[in-house]
């Protein structure tokens, strides 16, 4: 009887601490240290993260979340490329993670709560058909020309040619940093407004005495990009201040990045870790000090 006993008292022991492991297996990702982070690594997560804006970080999105999910495969990564400013009414809205920018935030959305997150900074390419013979071009004559004071290539030592001004659509990012950069916010003649990077570089390429501009990241060798003052759009020439057309590349949220889901600190840390630096080089962006 003693023994039936005691065997009895050993068999709900063991259920009791059977239970008990079992209890504490529960996912880190679900339990977390409480700062963010996940008591066994990040790689637990899992989940999605939207984010919706500029046309011309479609590049550098599309990169980086690729290599993001490689790392992270139980996070999915979802963008649209909206226009900076429509990705930032999505953030205000509550219906995307990230608002992605190509330009510096207005007070109007960070007063709505809107944070800006600088992840690397872009050069604004000029660029012409590549049959122009014009290969450099001043600021204030660049002005010039998408006010409409300037309207054929003659004038400045091209062929007679009329110049045909490409730009962007109201609310682009790309638009708003090269009109604020050139002081030519409103003024601008455009004789075609198209909606995304892609768009602008296919017109330019096809139609003769075109100029636009785009991301640097995107120009190839089916148009031509002119020097400004003299200076090539290049990283070194960006970063010493001697070619002024440049803008950040903002991952906006609502709040800090800190007060963000696990998911979407994940996301930032990879951004700024060794990895997401090596993506943002590749694409050809630099990084912001």
């Amino acid at each position: 009887m003693k023994k039936r006993f005691l065997s009895i008292i050993l068999t709900v022991g063991v259920m009791a601490m059977a239970v008990t492991g079992c209890g504490g297996n529960s996912s880190s990702a679900d339990k977390g240290n409480g700062d963010g982070t996940s008591a066994a690594g990040n790689s637990e997560l899992t989940g999605t993260i939207t984010l919706a804006g500029s046309t011309s970080m479609e590049k550098l999105c599309e990169a980086m979340s690729e290599s993001f999910m490689s790392e992270y495969p139980g996070i999915t990564v979802t963008a649209e490329y909206t226009g900076s400013g429509a990705g930032l009414e999505s953030l205000a809205a509550g219906s995307v993670d990230i608002g992605n920018a190509s330009r510096h935030l207005k007070d109007d959305e960070t007063a709505g709560g809107a944070v800006e997150n600088v992840v690397a900074i872009d050069g604004i390419a000029v660029i012409t058909n590549k049959e122009n013979k014009v290969k450099d071009i001043s600021k204030e004559d660049l002005a010039k020309v998408y006010s409409g004071d300037i309207d054929n290539w003659s004038k400045l030592e091209g062929k007679d040619e009329a110049i045909v001004v490409i730009g962007r659509e109201a609310g682009s990012g790309t638009r708003d940093g090269f009109e604020e950069l050139l002081d030519v916010k409103d003024k601008c003649k455009y004789a075609q407004e198209l909606d995304s990077t892609g768009a602008v570089l296919a017109k330019v390429a096809s139609t003769p005495g075109a100029i636009g501009y785009v991301s640097l990241d995107v120009v190839d060798d089916s148009v031509s990009a002119l020097t400004v003052d003299g200076a090539e759009a290049s990283e070194e020439n960006i970063l010493s201040g001697s070619y002024i057309l440049s803008r950040p590349f903002v991952m906006a949220t609502k709040g800090e990045i800190d007060k963000q889901s696990d998911l979407v600190k994940t996301w930032f840390d990879y951004v700024k870790s060794d990895a997401g630096k090596d993506v943002i080089s590749k694409v050809g962006l630099i990084i912001p000090e």
